[in-house]
């Protein structure tokens, strides 16, 4: 599995505002972590069930991580980058990930450290044809005192195949694996 990460913390970047909310109606953040309930409520963890275990674990009380937002997708258009799996297709997501401790959320060194740690035992999984990137941006943590700017993760992870069904199944084994380092520097720190 190949992993990488990346810090992108320039005035172009993409940034996160917590709490988010789309327009009225539409999706918005849920606190999962406090109220794994709030989950029945996360349309694409109905919509990719792998999605939604994944998202179920990451919010438990034993990660150091919380979820923001999430998406799941197929395609058949192929990036440069996409083209050493030789498929025809892929399958993906992003996963908005934040540390749970507040300390945390407004270390630079403490996202790169999990990074670090992160794609190294990501690097130590048996090959398969997917690839995880994991990139620091900055967040704005709002509450109704102040906001302050903070970080969070993107993390983005695609599996691929000749068909869309197989491409899921890649990306399926390596949101698991994924799951499984986050839960083993959980509980080790």
């Amino acid at each position: 599995m190949q992993a990488d990460f990346a810090v992108e913390l320039g005035a172009e970047d993409e940034t996160l505002d917590l709490p988010w909310a789309a327009s009225e109606g539409g999706p918005r953040y849920y606190n999962l972590k406090r109220q794994p309930e709030l989950l029945l409520n996360i349309e694409e963890a109905h919509r990719v069930q792998e999605l939604g275990e994944f998202l179920a674990a990451i919010n438990s009380s034993a990660s150091i991580l919380e979820t923001a937002k999430c998406d799941a997708w197929a395609s058949t258009e192929m990036t440069p980058e996409d083209e050493i799996f030789g498929a025809t297709c892929k399958f993906g997501s992003y996963i908005d990930l934040l540390f749970s401790g507040e300390e945390a959320r407004f270390s630079l060194s403490e996202h790169e450290r999990l990074a670090k740690r992160l794609t190294q035992l990501l690097q130590r999984v048996p090959e398969i044809p997917a690839a995880a990137e994991f990139l620091i941006r900055r967040c704005y943590y709002h509450d109704e005192a102040e906001t302050r700017d903070g970080l969070y993760f993107t993390f983005y992870l695609f599996g691929y195949g000749d068909d869309e069904a197989q491409a899921r199944q890649q990306w399926a084994i390596g949101l698991k694996l994924v799951e499984n380092v986050i839960r083993q520097i959980s509980a080790t720190g």
